[in-house]
């Protein structure tokens, strides 16, 4: 008897080690895993050598599939196979269609599931030693992504823009120089912001500077996609948390 059911997996933001117990059981356990361009590959090491790969991901601005056609294949497959995971980086409540996914198919009777993934949203900065809050620098933050579905910057980081938050935004590299004329127009020019390509992998690569002149940073260190932007106060606490970062790693 085959049981089509699906679990929507967060595989976490690029380093292979961070990823739950829960999810490396469900990737076990999987009949037939549907993954993204963002994953780290080195967990479908972890998979059943009868379970059925399929790649479902976007890299450079190419669909291997639409959000459509995935919808369907996982109901196709769940029917056929049974348990068929959905593999998405960081958290796939977070910006990651999860949510739709799973509205999706339980409109076909499948049983749904969901594992949280660390959302590269916070982890990446922490690899970099940048707190998101911190006492007498940021009281809260904002998580934004910067491609709505329309293509556009979303009007909420004019919003955030004003405020003494964190701003973090993520697929947001395309229009960096909208997001710097928005908060220069907030007289924040001067607020220090840090691009992090490729966050917690061994590629990774940082750029650090003001909204004024981070643009020359980025052309000159050739950053780029995926990358996250995080704007605020937090980032100049950088160096004494990298330093106290190193020192328990030594230990």
């Amino acid at each position: 008897m085959i049981t089509p059911k699906l679990t929507v997996v967060g595989a976490g933001p690029g380093d292979a080690e961070l990823i739950t117990l829960k999810a490396i059981r469900a990737i076990k356990e999987a009949n037939v895993i549907l993954y993204d361009a963002l994953i780290n590959e080195e967990l479908l090491g972890y998979a059943s050598k009868e379970a059925e790969l399929i790649f479902v991901g976007k890299r450079k601005g190419c669909y291997a599939f639409q959000q459509e056609q995935i919808n369907e294949l996982i109901v196709a497959k769940a029917n056929e196979k049974g348990h068929v995971v959905r593999l998405k980086g960081g958290d796939p409540f977070i910006f990651g269609r999860g949510a739709e996914e799973i509205d999706y198919v339980r409109e076909f009777g499948l049983e749904t599931f969901v594992v949280p993934g660390i959302s590269s949203s916070m982890a990446v900065p922490a690899y970099q030693g940048i707190p998101l809050t911190k006492r007498g620098a940021s009281e809260s933050f904002w998580v934004i992504t910067g491609t709505t579905k329309n293509h556009q910057l979303s009007s909420d980081v004019a919003l955030a823009a004003k405020s003494t938050a964190t701003v973090v935004i993520l697929m947001g590299m395309s229009k960096l120089p909208e997001i710097v004329r928005i908060f220069s127009k907030e007289n924040k020019q001067d607020t220090a912001v840090a691009v992090i390509q490729n966050g917690t992998t061994t590629d990774e690569k940082v750029g650090i500077s003001t909204i004024d002149n981070i643009c020359d940073v980025v052309e000159e260190k050739q950053l780029a996609n995926p990358a996250i932007i995080v704007i605020g106060e937090v980032v100049k606490e950088r160096v004494i948390l990298n330093s106290i970062y190193n020192e328990v790693v030594r230990a």
